[in-house]
Formats: C-alpha cells, sequence, structure tokens
C-alpha cells in the first residue's frame, strides 16, 4: 500500500518496464507487437468501429491488479492517428481486460514491430527516472515531448490522472522491423484515468512527438 502511495499519489515513486527479445522468457509483465491477447479473437469483443480498423500495439499485466492486463490499439489509418491524438478525440483504444495469452491469429498484428517481451517492473524514485530511457512508466509524473496545457485542458475538466507513458525513446534496436515505421512518430503516448490506492477506467489522454 505504501508504494501504491508513492506512486499514485504522492508520486515520489514510479514503476519503470523495458523490452526484451529474449521470447523464452514466459515471466514478463507483457508483449510489444505479436499478436492481440486471445480475448480479441471473440467477435463480440469490438475493435474495429465502423470503417476504422485498428492494429494491436502492446499489452501489460496491470501493475495493481494481478487479474488484469491492459492492451492497446492504435488506427491503422495513419491519418486518422496523427489528426486524433488529444482526449476526448484521441483514436488510440485503451483497453483493461481479464488476464489473456497471446492469439495464436495475426488479425491485430503491427506488421512494424517485432514481438518482444516486456520486462517485470522495476520500482524507481521518480525524479531520477527523467533521466533515464524506459519503455513504459507507471505513476510517478509524465516525462513530456511538449508541455502545453492543452494537451490536459478536458482531461483536468474531468478529474483524470496520468497513469502510464509509453515511450518510444525506450525501444530497442530490434523492436522496429527494417522497413518498418514508429507508432508514435518516435515519441510517447500518455495514459490517464481515475487515481486513488487503485487505477480505473484507463483511457488514452494524448500523444506528442518532436
Amino acid at each position: 500500500m505504501e508504494n501504491k502511495t508513492n506512486i499514485l499519489i504522492e508520486r515520489s515513486d514510479c514503476i519503470l518496464y523495458y523490452a526484451d527479445l529474449d521470447l523464452t522468457n514466459e515471466h514478463g509483465a507483457g508483449w510489444i507487437g505479436g499478436n492481440a491477447p486471445v480475448l480479441f479473437d471473440d467477435p463480440s469483443n469490438l475493435i474495429h468501429e465502423h470503417d476504422q480498423k485498428y492494429v494491436f500495439y502492446l499489452s501489460l499485466k496491470h501493475p495493481f491488479k494481478p487479474d488484469s492486463m491492459i492492451s492497446i490499439f492504435i488506427p491503422e489509418d495513419r491519418d486518422k492517428h496523427l489528426e486524433n491524438n488529444i482526449y476526448p478525440n484521441c483514436a488510440v483504444k485503451v483497453v483493461e481486460h481479464p488476464i489473456s495469452a497471446e492469439s495464436t491469429h495475426n488479425t491485430f498484428a503491427n506488421s512494424n514491430l517485432i514481438k518482444h517481451i516486456i520486462s517485470d517492473g522495476q520500482l524507481c524514485n521518480d525524479e531520477k527516472s527523467m533521466d533515464q530511457p524506459f519503455l513504459i512508466k507507471v505513476g510517478g509524473n509524465p516525462r513530456l515531448i511538449q508541455n502545453e496545457d492543452y494537451y490536459f485542458a478536458k482531461l483536468k475538466e474531468e478529474s483524470l490522472s496520468f497513469f502510464v507513458q509509453v515511450d518510444e525513446d525506450g525501444y530497442p534496436d530490434t523492436l522496429i522491423q527494417a522497413d518498418g515505421s514508429y507508432p508514435f512518430y518516435f515519441g510517447s503516448l500518455y495514459i490517464f484515468g481515475k487515481a486513488g490506492t487503485e487505477f480505473a477506467h484507463p483511457i488514452a489522454g494524448f500523444w506528442q512527438f518532436s
């Protein structure tokens, strides 16, 4: 409980995660690239919306809910992805769902990414985290690329707090295909939600690039 308070309320600490190409590691915290969780093989778990199709980005075990994980999907249409990057119009989908293994079907696979395992999280002082690379940061304070108020305006109105940052500066060299492109244009995705001693209803707040 003390760690949760320091991470989510005091924000003096955070949890950092990294990506590893070692696919024999079955004890990581999730995966980036590869196939979506098998849960999304069920047609009732709709990800596509009308003519808007999505590709899988990553799945991370929820750091505070042992039976849950968070999966992220991004628009297949790069123009729509680029034009809709700030809440409440951010087109990135963040879904909290029960723990689910990776599917054998490549329905949502992102052709730009080579599957990597996400390492178990490491507790870190938040101030120190600002000066080191990471793939994912949970809690603490976001490391922003553009510190502009308009990114936060609607989020603050609805009392949504920072939860997770996914930072492309933390990609290993082996993650992007030789002819592939960065999903966030070598930027960062910022996920928000309702904060407390737990964290509920994660949503894509915004993403930025330089």
